[in-house]
């Protein structure tokens, strides 16, 4: 199978081809998405509430991301594979560059930073030594404690003309991809429509290029509460490939997500 890349997103979104990825942990889920037709996956750092029964993603460190990204590297060779970079573990550039280093060479083929303006400098030095940078913006969940909690961001107009202008000025320095996470689905809108590169949203409406679930909500087992824009495909699929393929198709279609799944 020929490897997906950055490029083909782009193309992508040209074309206006939605795309669904998923997150994955380890070598069996990641061979079976793959096999399903997932493109793109990312190991999260949401690992640290679904794996490792923390209340954050706080706890997770740049080894336990390196751990699980070879695991899904073996499982799903030819994914455009992203890895989060941990909690702290890029509050300075060179720290980042260090961690960073230590992802990609664990298998992937982007890091993704949580933050707005104040990270162009260090995707800058990323991406001039060769390091592709995935944004976050909206709700960063390493971020809970300043947040006061989960809770949607963008919603009033100054909040809003932040979130574009971090989008903006993070594209300038060299970011190749961005996640929006709970916004309201006009503003991710707005900044997919607004940005040359492609838009992952999550929570974000159905307006982006692309959409992402963590593995977990995705099949109806996440413990405790479960987020607005979550969706269990298993319910109505029967079986996990089958779960896999109707959110590919509904994602595809505009089908997913729904109104009902949105912020407004």
């Amino acid at each position: 199978m020929k490897p997906t890349t950055v490029t083909h997103l782009r193309q992508w979104k040209q074309e206006q081809r939605k795309f669904a990825s998923l997150t994955a942990y380890d070598a069996s889920f990641a061979k079976l998405f793959e096999e399903q037709g997932v493109k793109v996956l990312l190991v999260g750092d949401s690992l640290g509430m679904t794996l490792q029964g923390h209340d954050s993603t706080l706890p997770v460190t740049v080894a336990d991301v390196a751990y699980h990204t070879r695991a899904v590297r073996r499982g799903a060779p030819a994914c455009l594979l992203l890895a989060d970079m941990p909690f702290m573990s890029y509050a300075t550039p060179s720290l980042a560059c260090t961690n960073a280093a230590e992802l990609m060479q664990a298998g992937a083929n982007m890091v993704k930073l949580e933050g707005g303006s104040w990270l162009c400098e260090t995707v800058k030095m990323l991406t001039e030594r060769a390091v592709p940078v995935c944004g976050h913006l909206g709700l960063t969940p390493q971020s809970v404690n300043v947040f006061g909690g989960y809770k949607v961001q963008g919603r009033d107009e100054l909040a809003a003309k932040q979130l574009l202008e971090d989008a903006k000025n993070l594209e300038l320095a060299g970011m190749q991809l961005l996640v929006l996470e709970c916004v309201p689905s006009e503003l991710a809108r707005k900044i997919t429509e607004e940005l040359t590169i492609p838009v992952i949203g999550i929570g974000a409406g159905n307006a982006t290029d692309g959409q992402i679930l963590v593995m977990h909500d995705a099949f109806g087992i996440t413990g405790g509460h479960t987020p607005k824009f979550a969706k269990n495909f298993l319910a109505q699929s029967g079986d996990i490939r089958s779960a896999v393929q109707q959110y590919m198709q509904d994602v595809e279609q505009g089908i997913y997500p729904a109104e009902e799944h949105s912020f407004n």
